[in-house]
């Protein structure tokens, strides 16, 4: 399948589409480190159940392009929650079931929590994906810090070298460690390491993973949005938030709850880890036909 392209704020969003131009609309994003092909499967049946699947590579991430080389690589969550909203208004798409996991999962966290009217439903991999940053300093237990340790080295300089000269390395290494039951192929890794040859990737990741600390500033185009998330808004739409019992980076999100104020239900994918939809294709899209029929829509 050939990817397509739309000018979409600051980015050239490359995606792929699944199903009907007419079909109800549903965009689903992938997270850190991993791409589009993570749908691979869950897309297809959701297209043959009369959806128009549309999957975008994030900002530094495969075909996907910033517009201009002055523009900061921001990887924050208000940019990616920019680039979501962005996307569907490029398309003319209204309203969208929404889904993803990691930082796509945070980008359709970011619409749902702020633009709740562009939002027919929500399906989120670890529930409220929106960063706590005035908090973020507060220490974790033992095993959730060591969990984060690729955080850490990303917080300075050699481990933004480390990253530059061994994308491949780091990324097949946290797949391991956050689905320990999966047993990926080199196919399937290579299939979406490719992406991570962006020119592009690692300042965003870089970015991302100081910004959530508060040890950089972000893009002032996205100061406003920021100044909402740090409310913590909750979720209004309706959503079902999914966990896998073998996640080896998230303990799992059951407390989240409170922060969703509509229709919710908590699922847990078993022997599943952190690579929810590609791990877990056929639960992922029944997830997302429920999540809308639950929203009214048969």
């Amino acid at each position: 399948m050939q990817p397509r392209t739309v000018t979409a704020g600051v980015l050239d969003i490359a995606y792929l589409e699944f199903g009907a131009p007419d079909g109800w609309p549903c965009i689903m994003g992938h997270g850190f480190p991993y791409d589009v092909n993570v749908y691979n499967e869950a897309a297809p049946i959701l297209a043959q159940s009369g959806a128009r699947v549309l999957v975008p590579w994030l900002r530094g991430y495969g075909p996907t392009r910033f517009r201009s080389a002055q523009t900061l690589r921001s990887g924050e969550q208000a940019a990616l929650g920019a680039d979501l909203l962005a996307f569907m208004d490029a398309l003319g798409i209204a309203r969208a079931v929404l889904g993803g996991y990691d930082w796509g999962g945070r980008a359709a966290c970011v619409v749902s929590a702020l633009h709740p009217e562009r939002v027919v439903g929500l399906v989120s991999g670890n529930s409220y994906n929106i960063q706590n940053i005035a908090r973020a300093m507060e220490p974790a237990s033992p095993p959730e810090e060591a969990a984060l340790w690729y955080q850490y080295l990303f917080h300075n300089e050699r481990g933004r070298r480390a990253l530059e000269r061994n994308r491949r390395g780091f990324a097949r290494q946290l797949w391991s460690m956050w689905s320990p039951k999966w047993s990926f192929d080199d196919a399937t890794f290579e299939r979406s390491a490719v992406s991570f040859d962006n020119p592009d990737f690692v300042d965003v990741v870089i970015h991302s993973y100081r910004h959530r600390y508060a040890l950089v500033a972000g893009d002032p185009a996205y100061a406003a949005i920021e100044v909402k998330l740090a409310a913590q808004p909750p979720i209004r739409v309706p959503t079902i938030a999914i966990d896998g019992d073998s996640d080896g980076v998230n303990p799992g999100t059951a407390h989240h709850a409170r922060k969703f104020e509509g229709l919710f239900e908590r699922r847990v994918f078993a022997g599943a880890g952190h690579n929810l939809p590609q791990e877990r294709p056929v639960e992922w899209a029944q997830a997302v036909l429920d999540v809308r029929k639950a929203a009214g829509h048969t």
